[in-house]
Parts: structure tokens; C-alpha cells; sequence
């Protein structure tokens, strides 16, 4: 198959507004590899800034022109070293402009890279350097390199790159180089350019390990440049527009957007949860990758603002935002934009129109007195924000829509490259994860028999197209498990397609959990209501083989310690709140019916029995989140063990 014919194939069946956004972006459709695309931004960007780290020290400013050289340079230095096509090199580093260059250095050079976090676990990263049969490492700092070094002797590793500017250590049998020597090492060695196919292996992308041993997830080029060549059908960014990036670099759903993002020449700066806040309004970006528990911070950081105006101005805040809710809804009817309502008649639908015509005033008013404002935490430029690893909580989506900022929901996982579905600006339907990119598939099938399921019936959700993985490294077993003999990937996702071919998710297969009277209920959405209570900041729900559903709630201390000042019940403000207190507990009870029982599609079963508040957040740092900030349940299951059963004694 010819280039073009590959190309003409990922652009197939696309509407005609795609293809209209497509024809002024700059066109990849006969690139074979990613390493042939930054020599082409370079001659086409120039001088435009690529990379920045502005809390790096010093902070690190790169150009296209000057990323393409330092890519190359990194390229060569490796060749020096003796990297050929095909061989493998772990490359285990967080966020920098030097991972950038490093990941596309590897695989300029003919390398296939199998990366991770620095601050994944020694056993973690081992296994992979070794599962992955790597020759070679490329490692954050000394740090990470001490983490393994006494194991390494053990592996079949040539040398080791550090891409830090720390002095390599001397004495040591291996050999050990940092960036600035690689570099150096480049400049004096001729650069052999590495001709690529789309069938070649570019990178392998481990999973998080929930049930076993981490699997190499082996994504080719054709996987990587289905997505550079597609997603222009839902962003069209312009050459120096400002992306703020927050997210894991490693990760499949940051890293393809990256790439996609920097081939039409966007600037990139560099954030962390710490500094991201201020970034936002330094920056003012146009673009941002993010996962829903960011945006739940950003909502949460206004509504503290919201709750410290005076009392007379929070009624005003209010009513304004009632009013819009009730505006940005009519409005969703009358586009026929509305999930719950996708049916609606003529006559609904001018019904809603009028009544949408009727509340503008006042949403007008709140966009002059609170929405404009509240944009400025965003930094007041932001064309679309883009939302994936995880469903988008109602409330969230809807508090977004109503100050203007638009988030796109997304869809995906490690094994699709990742993206498979995304919100367009012009269809962005509201609790959906969006149509299909380019020549994606999507069908429905019952779990048990894979019968296929009509459309608006829930199944299990099936994913077909260019940007499903090649397999999973060196296990044909879990390959053929998960992609079947017509090529269609089994996603353990439940979910439903509109007539219009949007998917709907309703939560994970394997995360179902099955009560004693047989109903199986889906956690993320009740768990997504909850999160609606300002009191509550993280919830994951229990209850597995038990009569009624339970939680696990970690609650917003600074809202809770408020409502207790406020509370002319309460004792001495001062006074340390007791969260098993009656008070407390008959406040989350109240908390918990209401925001349940308010969910669409709310049954019996649905009802949390018992739960359980706990001061320690799930994080990162305490390994109950993935990097991508979602919960790992059976981790937080396993913590809390104790807990859980007491609650069901």
C-alpha cells in the first residue's frame, strides 16, 4: 500500500466540515514516521518557540528549529554508541522539553523506546527494561539511575544517558554519559537518516499493572500518525498558539496530542500541580490537555471564591448561575444537543428555543458580572480544553459551558494510541465522549455473547481503525484476547451509541460491582453525582457481593469546617470537627440521598448504605491514583480492607 493511499484512508468518510478545518493546517498525510515531521516544522515555524520550562533553572526556551537540531544531535550521539534499527531503549523520565527530545531522538536514531515514570517502583521499571529487551537506558537524573544501577549488571544494558546536566559517576563498569556529552558526541559523528515504515514498531507504553505484570502496550507509526494526521478535524490551533501541559509525557493521551499539537506549530509550555494555577494566568493558554480531577480543582478553586463574597452577592452569584443552567439546557434542546432529550420534536425544540431567547438577558448579566471574571483563572484565551482518562462529572461539564469555556471530552485507552472519540466544537454533546476520528469504528455487543446491540442499546463497547495497537509485547495470549480475529479491540468499556454515532459511556465491565440481589451497578456515575456536594472532594464507592451499595469518602475539609462555623448547632468554632460525629454524619447523609437520588436514571439500588470518611486524599504520592489521576480501586480496596468490612459487619 502506497503512502497516499495509507493517508487518503485515515481521512476517509469524514464530513465536509472536517474537511474544511483540515485544508488550512499543515498537511502530514505523506509522512511515514514521526522523526520526518519536526525537520518540516522546523522549515515551516522557524524561530516559533517549541518548548518551554519556565520553572526549570534556568528556564529553558527551545525553538522549532532548534528542537529539530537538538533531536538530530541526539540521534547521532546514540548512533555513535552503537543504537541500530529495531533495538530497544527504556527511557524513564518525567515531564522537560529534554524528554521530548530524548523520546524522538530514540526513535530518529531507529531506537524503539519503552517508557515510563521516574517515579514509578524499582521492580516497575526493572521488568520493563528487561521485558522490553533493552540495550540501553535513558534515565531523569542520578537519582533514577541509583534507584536500579545494582540490578543492572544483571541486564544486557550497553550504556546509560542521563538527560540531566549532573556529572555521570566515575569507576563505574557501566558506561554512564549525561545530555550535554551525548550532544557533544553528535556533533562529531555524521548522522545516518533511518528510513521508517508505517508498520514499524515506534514505542512501547507499559500499563499500570493492575492485575499482574505490566504489559507492553507496542504502538507503530501508522498508530502514532493516525493521530497527527486526524485530530485536526477537532482542534484547529495556529502556528505560535500557547498549549499548557500538565500531564504524565509518557502517557499515550498527553504524548499524541503533543505530537499533533507541535507539528502545527503551538508553543508548549510546561506546568505541575504545584505552579499550574498561576500558570494559567500568566500563560493565558489556548489549548490544555487535562484529566476531569483537573478540572474539578479549577471548579472547586471558584467556588471557595464563591463562598467567600458576602452573603448578599453569593445570593446574586446564585441566582445567576441558575438562571444560566436553566439557559445553557434550553439551549442544548433547541440545538438538538441535549443526551436526554436527543428525540425532542419540532415543537420541543422551538419550545426550547424561545424559552433560551427568553433567560439570554439575564445570562448576558451574568456573563458582565461573574462568568468573564471566573474565565480570567483560565487566563481568559482559551480556544478548547481537552478532557479524557476518565468520564467528565455532569455538574463539571455544565458549570464549564455556562462561564464559556469549552471542554471537548475525549475518548481512549493506552492500547488505542490513544484516542478513539472526542467532542467536536461544532457537536459538543454534553455527557457523550464524542463521534469517531477518521476511519474509527465503534459497535456495541452484549458482554456475554458479543452479539452486536442496536443503536441506544448499552453494551460492551468494541473499537476498530489504524490506531489500535499492534499487540501487546511478547504475549500473543493477551493479544488475542483483547483484539479478535476481524480486528476489533475489546475495550472493557460499557456504553451506547446515539443515532448520530456519538458514544455514550456508562462506566468500566471490570469495575461493576454486583450486589447479593444480582443487580450489577456501574460506580463512576453515582460516584460523579456525589461529587456535585461541596463536601465531598473525593468518593470511590464499595460493594461488592454486599446487600446495598457503601462509600469510601475523603471530604472537603475547608467547606466542611465552614459549614460547621455556620452551624449554630455546632460547638466552639475552634473546636477540631469529629467527623463520626452525629452532626457530620447525618450531614453526609443528607449529602448523599439528595445528589443521588437527583441523578438521571436513579434507581433503588443506587442508594449508598453506608460509608466511611477518611482524612487521607488519594493521591499519586500514596499510590491510590495513577499518574493519570484515576482512582486505582482495588489498591484503595486493599488499604482499606479493614474499613470496608466493618462497614458491611
Amino acid at each position: 500500500m502506497s503512502k497516499t493511499q495509507t493517508a487518503s484512508s485515515f481521512l476517509s468518510n469524514i464530513s465536509e466540515q472536517e474537511r474544511e478545518a483540515l485544508k488550512r493546517l499543515v498537511d502530514y498525510t505523506n509522512v511515514e514516521s514521526l522523526p520526518e515531521v519536526w525537520p518540516l516544522a522546523s522549515q515551516r515555524f522557524g524561530d516559533v518557540v517549541a518548548l518551554r520550562s519556565p520553572h526549570a533553572k534556568p528556564e529553558i526556551v527551545i525553538t522549532y528549529t532548534q528542537l529539530a537540531e537538538q533531536i538530530q544531535l541526539f540521534a547521532a550521539g546514540l548512533q555513535a554508541l552503537g543504537v541500530k534499527l529495531g533495538d530497544r531503549i527504556s527511557l524513564i523520565s518525567d515531564n522537560s522539553p529534554r524528554w521530548f527530545i530524548a523520546d524522538q531522538g530514540i526513535m530518529t536514531a531507529g531506537g524503539v523506546d519503552a517508557v515510563r515514570s521516574s517515579q514509578a517502583e524499582k521492580e516497575e521499571l526493572l521488568f520493563i527494561i528487561a521485558n522490553s529487551g533493552s540495550t540501553a537506558i535513558v534515565v531523569e537524573d542520578l537519582k533514577t539511575l541509583k534507584k536500579l544501577q545494582d540490578r543492572l549488571n544483571d541486564l544486557p544494558i550497553q550504556f546509560a544517558i542521563l538527560i540531566s546536566d549532573e556529572a555521570p559517576p566515575t569507576g563505574e563498569t557501566l558506561k554512564v554519559l549525561n545530555f550535554a556529552q551525548l550532544i557533544e558526541i553528535g556533533k562529531n559523528h555524521n548522522f545516518v537518516p533511518v528510513k521508517q515504515n508505517r508498520d514499524a514498531l515506534a514505542t512501547l507504553i507499559y500499563t499500570s499493572g493492575t492485575t499482574g505484570k505490566p504489559k507492553g502496550v507496542m504502538l507503530s507509526y501508522k498508530n502514532l500518525m493516525h493521530q497527527v494526521i486526524t485530530f485536526g478535524t477537532v482542534l484547529q490551533p495556529n502556528a505560535g498558539d500557547i498549549v499548557l501541559s500538565i500531564l504524565p509525557s509518557w502517557h499515550s493521551y498527553e504524548r499524541t496530542v503533543e505530537y499533533y499539537l507541535l507539528s502545527q506549530g503551538c508553543t508548549q509550555v510546561y506546568t505541575n500541580l504545584r505552579s499550574v494555577k498561576g500558570d494559567l494566568r500568566q500563560f493565558k493558554p489556548n489549548y490544555m490537555v487535562g484529566v476531569p480531577r483537573l478540572w474539578e480543582s479549577i471548579y472547586e478553586g471558584v467556588q471557595k471564591q464563591f463562598r467567600e463574597q458576602p452573603a448578599k452577592k453569593q445570593r446574586l452569584i446564585n441566582f445567576l448561575l441558575g438562571i444560566s443552567d436553566k439557559y445553557i439546557k434550553a439551549r442544548r434542546v433547541a440545538q438538538g444537543l441535549d443526551l436526554n432529550n436527543l428525540h425532542a420534536s419540532a415543537i420541543e425544540r422551538l419550545t426550547a428555543k424561545i424559552q433560551a431567547l427568553a433567560l439570554l438577558p439575564l445570562h448576558a448579566l451574568g456573563e458582565r458580572l461573574v462568568y468573564a471574571k471566573v474565565r480570567e483563572a483560565t487566563g481568559g484565551h482559551v480556544k478548547q480544553m481537552i478532557s479524557g482518562g476518565g468520564a467528565l462529572p455532569r455538574h463539571i461539564d455544565n458549570f464549564f459551558e455556562i462561564i464559556g469555556v469549552q471542554i471537548l471530552q475525549g475518548y481512549g485507552l493506552t492500547e488505542t494510541s490513544p484516542v478513539t472519540h472526542v467532542r467536536r466544537p461544532w457537536r459538543n454533546l454534553i455527557g457523550a465522549s464524542g463521534l469517531p476520528l477518521p476511519a474509527t469504528e465503534a459497535k456495541i455487543v452484549d458482554p456475554e455473547t458479543k452479539a452486536p446491540l442496536p443503536i441506544e442499546k448499552r453494551g460492551l463497547v468494541l473499537l476498530r481503525g489504524p490506531q489500535i495497537m499492534q499487540g501487546y509485547y511478547q504475549n500473543p495470549e493477551a493479544t488475542a484476547k483483547a483484539i479478535d480475529a476481524e480486528g476489533w479491540f475489546d475495550s472493557g468499556d460499557l456504553g451506547w451509541l446515539t443515532p448520530q454515532d456519538d458514544l455514550v459511556l456508562t462506566g468500566r465491565a471490570k469495575d461493576t460491582i454486583v450486589l447479593t440481589n444480582g443487580e450489577n451497578i456501574e460506580p463512576q456515575p453515582i460516584e460523579d453525582a456525589c461529587l456535585r456536594s461541596p463536601y465531598i472532594d473525593q468518593i470511590m464507592l464499595v460493594g461488592q457481593d454486599q446487600r446495598s451499595l457503601g462509600a469510601l469518602i475523603v471530604p472537603n475539609v475547608e467547606a466542611l469546617e465552614k459549614w460547621a462555623q455556620n452551624d449554630p448547632a455546632t460547638s466552639s468554632p475552634s473546636q477540631k470537627i469529629d467527623l463520626e460525629s452525629r452532626m457530620i454524619q447525618d450531614l453526609f447523609r443528607q449529602e448523599l440521598n439528595r445528589e443521588v437520588q437527583n441523578r438521571p436514571g436513579y434507581r433503588p439500588d443506587d442508594r449508598i448504605g453506608t460509608f466511611k470518611l477518611i482524612l487521607e486524599p488519594f493521591s499519586i504520592e500514596n499510590g491510590l491514583m495513577t499518574q493519570t489521576l484515576k482512582v486505582r480501586r482495588h489498591i484503595v480496596t486493599e488499604r482499606y480492607r479493614d474499613i470496608i468490612d466493618g462497614m458491611f459487619a
